[in-house]
């Protein structure tokens, strides 16, 4: 060891010193104690899921082996922050947690909690000091940077050294990206920084909510606890509205950021504010006390920032241009009811061409099932629904004259069973969509029992590995109808129904503390009598994936429930697809084999596996750039060949298009960015072209020419009479 390492190492043990003085006058002052409502509420669901969830598996020692395991991968599931020797200590808690939900006894979660807290201060203060000694990036080593199949570390010099590793790569990423050892270092140590603020604003509450959901999920992996603001944002994804100001916020430098403003909402309409704004302090009412709000958790501040409809909330303003110290502003709103359109189903026309022929594609996206509950049980006429949203895009695309309809469901998690139930029946007619099996074998059929169509043309469905639940239903009933080609991935494969079950009504609370248990209370099968679960829906025409099935979808769960099937439903098939398919994936075949962006996919997803198989990465700098200029080199090459040009000019503009392209990895964290550039990221990355998209058309493109030029095709799959509005499009 050289003395200027060993003087290094000095250093650091005395950085370290210091910093553990200031972590245990920060442990003293925080350890977290769970309260009485919330053993309550565990007590609760653990007597709730014994008797009424779909599997019924008792609250036992193997349970609680299981619990034990769930929550401190929950916790440290890339294994970075907990040594052998921390899981060691609660080994007697293994298979005692069950006994402890029952007695209301909640410390030994909060324990093992508290102690990861410990660990994460230790180990980003560790962080912190390294920033001082520097790195050598002429060594041969590398880092693995996914460790969820590592043993925990041994020992506090096998910790040091993977973080060691861990910080080097994050250097080195900025120093790829062209920043100098002073940006760098500032850089870092606000992340880490940032990470240690973080962890002195969590909450009792976000420690139930972690066991809480790690024991549910324990028994399969779709039940889940909502403690009472994860209740609230559920309820908000399913009626896709709030009440509020209509401004996306952010959390930025300590500041409650604007990121976006919706269009109609009181912060756009009243023209005071802006992107970039700070909101650092909130009011409830005209000429109301100020609550500070800088260094708040972001949906703390959200929380004060939402109310009751009509009320005022007067917002202290940092304006965007203003520095620090600059001139504050006041500004007063009235709440209003917001609507997430965003999140709501849209359309799009595409074109295809073929020779000649124009063909007009109306493309569906839909993010999710979600439907306003309460709004269609309180009789409202006008609630909303991704039913009622997609009827309308259906008549809007009608007059439009397109020839075909794709429904998106890409990346579409599910949501309301009766959603994608009345969802099928806008494409059939009255019939069985999808059979649900409870927890005593009972079989019921779910049918769509309206007469009538919104739309009878030719319509495809695409789909990919994160499209699960209510899109899997709705997918695999327009498969089996043979209503529509099935495109894209197979399916996530989750085939269980759930339920959300309030803890405070069961319970009889007058307000609200217990919060929510969703909970698996049935299995679902398609009419054909198979399931999607764990296998999820197999398109009928395929497309390539980055995603890894070890890694995501249902079968990726270790406690998922197996395949099996019943008796089909019994049904009578909307069309044969039989014959088309292979034609159209004759087509296709040629089509991508042809396709410059197809095959840079395909080449794409090819290195993307084989670097997540490799698992490694190397913090030599001469080796990382090298990788970065034969990627830059990658791209260039492609743009050249897309564009076909050859002149030294058009070369120079290339290069620096390329350029910017190759070096989109800059090293930085979304909240380290200026809040222009990261929003110029984010709409360029969703400007992008979509290839897959784009092809998916095609095929519907080639399904209407070929049902177009074949009459006796088209009788098996489309309706024998399409012969007038008032006839087909009754739904």
């Amino acid at each position: 060891m050289t003395l200027e390492s060993h003087m290094k190492k000095i250093l650091l043990k005395v950085l370290l010193a210091f910093a553990a003085l200031a972590l245990n006058a920060a442990q003293a002052a925080q350890q977290l104690m769970p309260l009485p409502q919330q053993s309550q509420a565990a007590h609760l669901s653990a007597e709730i899921l014994a008797k009424y969830h779909y599997k019924r598996i008792s609250l036992d020692a193997a349970l609680s082996s299981k619990i034990f395991g769930n929550y401190l991968k929950a916790l440290d599931g890339e294994k970075v922050f907990f040594l052998q020797a921390d899981i060691d200590r609660f080994a007697d808690a293994r298979t005692s947690l069950g006994d402890a939900i029952r007695k209301e006894d909640l410390s030994t979660p909060f324990a093992i909690f508290n102690l990861y807290q410990q660990r994460i201060t230790e180990r980003f203060g560790y962080a912190r000091a390294l920033l001082k000694q520097g790195f050598d990036f002429d060594s041969q080593e590398s880092y693995q940077y996914i460790r969820k199949d590592a043993p925990w570390p041994r020992s506090e010099d096998e910790l040091n050294d993977l973080w060691r590793k861990r910080v080097k790569n994050d250097w080195l990423r900025l120093k790829l990206a062209g920043k100098d050892t002073k940006s760098i270092v500032d850089t870092l140590e606000k992340r880490y920084d940032n990470f240690l603020k973080s962890v002195s604003r969590v909450k009792g509450d976000d420690a139930f909510q972690v066991f809480m959901s790690a024991y549910a999920m324990t028994i399969d992996p779709h039940t889940d606890y909502f403690g009472l603001r994860a209740s609230d944002e559920f309820d908000i994804s399913m009626k896709l509205s709030l009440i509020g100001i209509g401004a996306v916020l952010q959390d930025k430098d300590e500041y409650t950021t604007i990121r976006e403003l919706l269009s109609g909402g009181p912060a756009a309409l009243s023209g005071k504010l802006k992107v970039g704004d700070r909101i650092t302090g909130v009011g409830q009412g005209e000429n109301s006390p100020i609550t500070d709000v800088m260094g708040w958790r972001i949906d703390d501040a959200v929380a004060l920032i939402r109310g009751t409809e009509d009320t005022v909330v007067l917002l202290d303003v940092l304006p965007a241009e203003a520095g620090p110290d600059g001139k504050h502003k006041l500004v007063s709103l009235i709440r209003k009811k917001i609507s997430l359109d965003k999140q709501a189903a849209q359309k799009s026309i595409l074109e295809v061409k073929d020779g000649g022929t124009t063909r007009h594609i109306g493309v569906i996206s839909l993010p999710g099932f979600y439907q306003d509950f309460a709004a269609r049980q309180q009789g409202d006429k006008d609630f909303r629904s991704a039913t009622r949203d997609v009827s309308r895009l259906l008549d809007e695309l009608k007059k439009d004259k397109v020839d075909s309809v794709l429904i998106d469901l890409r990346n579409n998690g599910g949501g309301s069973l009766l959603e994608a139930i009345e969802l099928t029946g806008l494409f059939i007619d009255t019939g069985p969509v999808v059979q649900q099996r409870d927890s005593q074998g009972d079989v019921t059929v779910e049918r769509d029992t309206d007469a009538g169509l919104a739309w009878d043309g030719p319509m495809g469905v695409l789909i990919n590995h994160a499209s699960a639940s209510a899109s899997e239903i709705f997918a695999a009933a327009i498969q089996d109808y043979g209503r529509g080609v099935v495109i894209g991935e197979p399916s996530f494969g989750k085939g269980t129904v759930q339920t959300v079950v309030s803890l405070d009504q069961l319970a009889k609370n007058e307000q609200p503390k217990f919060g929510e248990l969703k909970m698996t209370i049935a299995q679902f099968f398609r009419i054909n009598g198979g399931t999607t679960q764990l296998r999820g829906v197999t398109p009928d025409i395929r497309f390539p994936s980055f995603t890894d099935e070890e890694d995501f979808g249902e079968s990726s769960f270790d406690n998922a429930l197996p395949w099996m099937q019943i008796k089909a439903a019994d049904y009578k098939p909307f069309g044969d697809l039989t014959r088309i398919v292979p034609l159209l994936a004759s087509s296709h075949n040629a089509r991508v084999s042809k396709d410059k962006d197809f095959q840079y996919l395909l080449e794409d997803i090819s290195e993307f596996s084989a670097r997540r198989k490799k698992n490694t990465i190397s913090l030599n700098e001469a080796e990382r750039r090298k990788e970065r200029r034969m990627e830059e080199a990658r791209i260039k090459s492609r743009e050249k060949e897309k564009s076909g040009e050859t002149s030294s000019a058009a070369a120079g503009k290339e290069s620096a298009a390329t350029r910017a392209a190759a070096f989109e990895d800059d090293g930085l964290q979304s909240s380290e960015r200026n809040l222009a550039a990261d929003l110029a990221i984010e709409k360029a990355n969703k400007d992008a072209k979509d290839v897959l998209l784009d092809e998916a058309v095609h095929i519907l493109g080639d399904e209407v020419g070929l049902l177009n030029a074949n009459p006796g095709l088209a009788a098996t799959l489309l309706p024998p009479a399409r012969t007038g509005a008032d006839q087909s499009y009754l739904h």
